[in-house]
């Protein structure tokens, strides 16, 4: 079998949300012919003049095959209807397909995530019992569609992060013990990454909350070389800020203030409505900017606010303050009325593919060079400051994917 016919599963957790239905609806339509890959970062990109899927051997959009789980149990069909995001000719063209995939039983805890809920729930109470029932998940996916490889994906809703400091989190032997006695400091994220880990499948944290980056599944991926990436990915308005504050620092303009807000109806708008969730989601989005201008902004101002009639037409708007030569201030404004899981969704199945690649080169712990996607990449040792100038993080993967090109 050549490497453009490997089948790679992507199982995804919140696999009924907005932007897994998008997902999952783009490649059916895909293979149908009936769009174009308008929005895949990856599609086109070639090297030295050759497809980058026959220089690398990366899997083809056609090749990939989703399932994973959801608190909510609607088919796909459903789902992708009452997110809103396709249009009414986009939702009959892919009928057929979402709506015979249903997601399987979820590892969900209300502590964690206090405003998504849904009755399709694993029975399974501990925090062993759940990564036992994932595990078993991934083994029954892989085989059922005879996988030749396979990553997990976390789309799901945000969740507020335990104490990051928490013994169980700082060795792989802790976390081990702490499944087993049920701490609740692993949370539900933890428990799919180590699922995925275990079992040999790499993995990626879309969402700002706490999982693969602690230290004892940073550990766990580099013994079981299981290439794992994240988090939070990068969409919108901080792609914007990665590509203007390099910008203004090239151009010696100090940046006095940055005000920075966000409105959003969707389910995501939704779980950060909790106070607790949207404080994970600032974190990941408040130090991107100190870091590429190289001093501190005081006046940068992070909101966002759940406005339910928006659904997934996102609104981000920003008011930046900037001082020139001889003092003289200035100001930028931007609003960029987006589609939230329009821009979501082409991330997050690039994100698969990379990983799975990264897997085929035997690369696994921590993968830096997928920084270009995320609004908090990690590090190796979690304590560096990562890359987070957009057009850096670009060289950086493209000087990744060309040192692993081959002779295909």
């Amino acid at each position: 079998m050549s490497e453009a016919e490997r089948r790679v599963g992507i199982a995804v957790v919140g696999l009924g949300g907005a932007v897994a239905t998008t997902a999952v609806a783009g490649l059916e339509l895909l293979r149908q012919g009936a769009a174009e890959p308008t929005g895949l970062p990856l599609a086109g990109l070639e090297l030295d003049g050759v497809p980058v899927e026959t220089a690398t051997g990366m899997v083809d959009y056609a090749c990939l095959v989703v399932g994973g789980w959801d608190l909510d149990g609607s088919d796909l069909y459903k789902a992708a209807e009452q997110h809103g995001v396709l249009d009414i000719r986009q939702l009959s063209q892919v009928e057929p397909a979402l709506s015979v995939l249903a997601p399987w039983p979820a590892a969900g805890d209300a502590d964690f995530c206090r405003n998504v809920s849904g009755g399709n729930v694993l029975l399974a109470e501990t925090r062993r019992a759940q990564v036992d029932a994932v595990r078993a998940d991934l083994v029954r996916f892989r085989a059922e569609h005879a996988l030749d490889g396979l990553v997990l994906v976390n789309l799901a809703s945000t969740e507020r992060w335990p104490d990051p400091a928490a013994p169980v989190l700082q060795t792989a032997e802790a976390f081990e013990t702490g499944l087993d006695a049920d701490d609740r400091s692993i949370t539900p994220a933890m428990v799919y990454a180590y699922a995925a880990i275990a079992e040999g499948a790499g993995y990626v944290n879309f969402t700002p909350s706490l999982a693969a980056d602690v230290p004892a599944l940073v550990q766990l991926a580099e013994r079981h070389g299981v290439p794992v990436a994240g988090k939070d990915g990068k969409t919108g308005q901080t792609m914007m800020k990665t590509v203007l504050a390099p910008a203004f620092r090239s151009r010696a303009l100090t940046v006095e203030g940055w005000y920075s807000t966000n409105i959003l109806g969707n389910r995501d708008g939704l779980a950060l409505d909790d106070p607790a969730s949207l404080s994970s989601k600032l974190q990941t989005k408040g130090k991107v900017l100190d870091s590429i201008l190289g001093y501190t902004v005081e006046d940068h101002v992070v909101r966002i606010d759940y406005y339910r009639p928006r659904g997934d037409q996102k609104e981000a708007w920003d008011a930046i303050d900037l001082v020139g030569f001889l003092g003289q201030r200035m100001q930028i404004k931007v609003d960029f009325q987006c589609r939230d899981s329009i821009l979501a969704a082409p991330l997050a199945i690039e994100l698969a593919r990379l990983t799975d690649l990264a897997q085929q080169r035997g690369e696994g712990g921590v993968q830096e060079q997928l920084g270009w996607f995320f609004k908090a990449p990690m590090t190796p040792d979690g304590t560096s400051t990562p890359e987070h100038a957009f057009h850096r993080q670009e060289q950086a993967l493209l000087d990744w994917l060309g040192a692993g090109t081959t002779d295909r």
